[in-house]
């Protein structure tokens, strides 16, 4: 199993790796959804990506189980100023399942969507290159269903709603299209240390 270390370019003494407006929350871990927490057990989820590839694929919970074992430790960041240090997610690279559909030339972006009919829009290039995961484990156990269990993304150096819960797939497209909280005001992107939470930041 490989471990990718956080995205980080300042060194950390006390707080200095909070982005600006952000507050340490410990040990918590605040449960902030758009939906209500689904029933959803490993043995009925299911993850496909689609859209600009060269061959759409769905994964069952063994056959992504099955992708070589990849790990993220590092630091997480939300919208609404929590963030939390030194977190392990486990589960597999997003790279891992993208290989496997052969992305097009002409893909940009992706629409990442839950098993609730949760929305969220990225480039494709934020969720490349080890920068992205599907995470079913947190801390060595199975990930908490209010925390996106049995699986959800982890896209680490974005704020956290783009990391979306309970995940299904993605759609990869030549263009942007937002999401649900990008339709509801939020920044397309979202970079905690550019402070990108609100559209115009």
């Amino acid at each position: 199993m490989n471990v990718t270390r956080a995205f980080t370019g300042r060194p950390r003494v006390d707080n200095a790796g909070l982005p600006p407006g952000q507050y340490d929350a410990g040990d918590d871990w605040p449960v902030l959804s758009a939906e209500v927490t689904p029933d959803l057990a490993p043995a009925d989820w299911t993850f496909r990506v689609d859209g600009l590839v060269a061959e759409p694929r769905t994964w069952d919970w063994e056959q992504a189980h099955a992708l070589p074992g990849s790990a993220y430790e590092g630091d997480i960041h939300c919208v609404t100023s929590w963030s939390k240090f030194g977190v392990r997610f486990g589960g597999a690279s997003l790279d891992a399942f993208l290989d496997a559909v052969r992305p097009d030339t002409s893909a940009t972006h992706v629409v990442a969507y839950s098993h609730t009919g949760y929305t969220t829009n990225l480039p494709l290039a934020d969720i490349t290159g080890g920068r992205a995961w599907i995470a079913w484990e947190y801390e060595g156990k199975p990930l908490p269903a209010e925390h996106g269990g049995p699986a959800r993304l982890i896209v680490p150096h974005l704020y956290f709603w783009k990391s979306a819960k309970w995940i299904a797939g993605l759609r990869l497209l030549d263009h942007d299209e937002p999401g649900f909280w990008e339709q509801n005001g939020y920044h397309a992107r979202g970079n905690p240390w550019e402070e990108q939470r609100y559209s115009g930041d």
